[in-house]
């Protein structure tokens, strides 16, 4: 078993090396240029974010095909046109960006998805990458601190930004929770150190896998595993009693109820925002409209008004149309 990880580890080593020599990574380099003034007239951004689907708008001789133009898709199709792909994303609604999209009323702008965003402190990871996808062209301002502030009931928590002052001040409002809050925060300093092991699960081949997670070695190699498959509330109940830090704990979850979600999601959420919050300039639908272009000028493009109904498949089992 050891010697299998050492090799994939090896082999893990070598595909990064390659890939990160300048000469053949597209990401090697940061975006030229600065971010440009902001385009707000809407007739030049509906040109980008709202092309209606035709056939002779579908390029020739594609790579790829996205279905849906939400932030996953425009992330897949955008790295693979970084690439040199020609890829076509297809969208069902009358504008690219799923949750990063707006809409006017009354003369007002507003966000269907995005409230704030975590980590976009220059050099972090998601910065990195959005700046990759975007051109550099978002400019992330910093919401001001405390950056958020949860109502329980009458009683008001603040949250505030910074690893230190996150901590400080939760143990300010919940002076008997210390040695629960410092706890969760171990847990969450842990579980963002070892994510990366479950994409590392489902590199090796699948036998490997299945012996490691019925045999429970995989709970040896590291305890995400375990926070993986607990759910938040069981998890939380085992730290604290008190129920508003158990709530303020599991307030940025998201999709489904605190008992029915992993630790490990809701736990990685709060580690997001630790550092405070930040907003893009220009709204959410800035991700998208500088997106878009990236993934044009490597032959793709990004049609909208496009539902697809079936994916025609090879009897060899792979897509064709």
């Amino acid at each position: 078993l050891l010697l299998l990880l050492a090799l994939g580890t090896l082999a893990l080593g070598l595909v990064a090396h390659r890939l990160l020599a300048p000469a053949g990574n597209p990401f090697a380099r940061p975006p030229a240029g600065p971010p440009r003034p902001l385009v707000t007239d809407p007739r030049v951004r509906d040109k980008v974010l709202k092309r209606g689907f035709s056939a002779r708008r579908v390029p020739p001789e594609l790579d790829a095909v996205v279905i849906g133009s939400g932030m996953g898709g425009l992330a897949a199709a955008g790295t693979l046109a970084k690439a040199g792909k020609r890829v076509l994303v297809l969208e069902q609604h009358d504008q690219a960006g799923g949750c990063c999209h707006t809409f006017h009323e009354r003369g007002c702008e507003f966000d269907v998805g995005l409230h704030y965003v975590g980590q976009m402190h220059e050099g972090s990871m998601l910065r990195v990458a959005l700046d990759q996808l975007t051109d550099g062209q978002l400019c992330w301002q910093r919401l001001p601190d405390p950056y958020d502030e949860v109502s329980l009931g009458p009683r008001r928590y603040q949250l505030r930004a910074g690893k230190v002052a996150f901590v400080t001040a939760l143990e300010e409002q919940f002076p008997a929770e210390k040695v629960a809050i410092r706890e969760f925060m171990k847990l969450s300093k842990m579980a963002s150190r070892h994510v990366a092991l479950l994409a590392v699960l489902k590199l090796v081949p699948r036998w490997l896998a299945a012996l490691l997670l019925r045999t429970g070695l995989l709970h040896w190699i590291s305890p995400v595993f375990r926070l993986a498959a607990t759910s938040h509330s069981e998890a939380v109940a085992r730290l604290t009693d008190d129920r508003d830090l158990r709530a303020l704990l599991c307030y940025v979850f998201y999709g489904s109820a605190p008992r029915d979600s992993s630790f490990l999601v809701n736990v990685l959420m709060v580690h997001h925002y630790q550092r405070g919050a930040w907003y893009p300039r220009g709204g959410a639908s800035e991700i998208a409209f500088h997106a878009v272009p990236l993934i044009e000028r490597a032959g793709g493009a990004v049609l909208v008004r496009a539902p697809v109904t079936r994916i025609l498949v090879s009897p060899a089992g792979t897509a064709v149309g």
